[in-house]
């Protein structure tokens, strides 16, 4: 094969890659859920759930409660 047939070979086979790259379609990042799902999800959104997060809530919790017994409420400039 002589370097003009390659080449010419070449842009053929890139010519056809190039048409073919528009055929499929591309992914899409959506999913269908129901209504009644969506709305369960939409009502879930203002709690939290996440178990780590959880626990770093009540971790500070527990932290506040002993702070708090460390607390005098008097005026100390009088």
């Amino acid at each position: 094969m002589t370097y003009s047939e390659d080449k010419a070979q070449r842009e053929k086979e890139r010519a056809q890659d190039a048409s073919m790259e528009n055929e499929a379609s591309p992914p899409t990042p959506m999913v269908q859920i129901s209504l009644k799902e969506y709305d369960k999800l939409k009502d879930k959104q203002h709690y939290i759930t996440d178990k780590g997060l959880i626990d770093i809530i009540d971790n500070m919790e527990r932290l506040l409660r002993a702070l708090r017994k460390h607390i005098v409420r008097s005026d100390f400039n009088e």
